[in-house]
């Protein structure tokens, strides 16, 4: 990939040089990862392998609390609480860098939580900041979403918060230095699956569109056939099995034309698992064709997305070159 968009002897005018140049300094930084670095510390694997196939975020943040940055985040200013809807829980916060330039890619996450709980960021905790300053410190602006919560909103509640969200960064984001034409939405566990919601049901976009340029599922649920519903599940979707498979994003993603891309942990437990290989399959059969997808050696659940930010950049590079590329 390097050597078809860095030819050595580019004869481009000085715009389309300079242009190229900053492309390719950017796969060049990418490039000159080691390998060491860019896989999970060595003193790590044994730690999350002992918790296993689990969703424990306690004590995978004891794991990796320690790698992240700590509040003040030297140089990105964050604006905590930003409100984009009427609910309480309506809010984003936002982190972009002090002396960033204008007209940044965007990337929004949405956090898990199984449907029923979850917080874009607790007060004293590294985590999702760590995706937000990971966001700020490599030329985009950070948005972190916060959503409404079943059983008290149950579906579409998610799809409605998340294009509640992404029109509220459309109409806004560029007085933060974003492109509002720019804007990737992220989401992990049920994050993801909200995210992948929204983006199978265009009936919830906005006149305007999807406001996405992409989207990137992590660790989610996209097909409600597959299992049985668990509690938190039946506590959005509903009691109404005959519902699911409208509900579900699967259909609608084999469908949709917003680019994504996908990723699942190595220790994921085994039913989120056999989610990303069913959307994974089904992308790979339909006329669209498969799209990037990756599952992560060693990690877990949960340290899928708080590796985001440390040198353990096994998702983050791929997160960067989706961006980079739109696929």
């Amino acid at each position: 990939m390097t050597g078809r968009m860095c030819p050595r002897n580019s004869r481009k005018r000085s715009v389309g040089i300079a242009m190229t140049a900053l492309v390719c300094a950017g796969l060049a930084a990418l490039a000159s990862i080691a390998p060491a670095q860019a896989q999970m510390p060595p003193d790590i694997i044994p730690q999350i392998e002992a918790l296993g196939r689990v969703v424990d975020p306690p004590n995978t943040a004891k794991i990796y609390a320690p790698l992240q940055e700590q509040e003040p985040y030297a140089g990105i200013k964050v604006r905590r609480d930003v409100s984009y809807g009427e609910h309480v829980r309506n809010v984003v916060d936002i982190f972009a860098a002090e002396n960033g330039a204008a007209s940044r890619p965007v990337l929004m996450f949405v956090h898990g939580g199984g449907f029923v709980r979850g917080s874009k960021h607790e007060p004293g905790s590294a985590f999702y900041d760590n995706v937000m300053v990971f966001a700020a410190r490599n030329g985009m602006v950070g948005v972190n979403v916060e959503y409404r919560l079943a059983p008290e909103f149950a579906w579409p509640s998610g799809l409605q918060d998340l294009a509640g969200a992404v029109g509220f960064v459309r109409d806004n984001i560029a007085s933060y230095g974003g492109d509002p034409n720019r804007v990737f939405l992220m989401g992990h566990s049920a994050g993801a699956s909200h995210v992948a919601g929204y983006v199978s049901h265009p009936e919830f976009f906005s006149p305007k569109g999807s406001g996405l340029a992409g989207a990137i599922f992590s660790s989610g649920s996209y097909d409600l056939k597959t299992e049985e519903p668990g509690d938190s599940q039946v506590a959005y979707y509903g009691t109404d099995a005959s519902r699911y498979q409208e509900r579900a994003p699967l259909p609608g993603l084999v469908k949709s034309s917003t680019p994504f891309m996908m990723s699942s942990a190595e220790l994921d437990p085994p039913a989120i698992a056999a989610q990303f290989a069913t959307l994974k399959d089904a992308m790979c059969k339909s006329a669209r064709g498969c799209v990037r997808s990756m599952v992560l050696p060693h990690h877990s659940h949960m340290s899928e997305s708080y590796s985001i930010n440390t040198a353990d950049r096994q998702l983050s590079d791929q997160i960067l070159e989706f961006i980079k590329t739109g696929k």
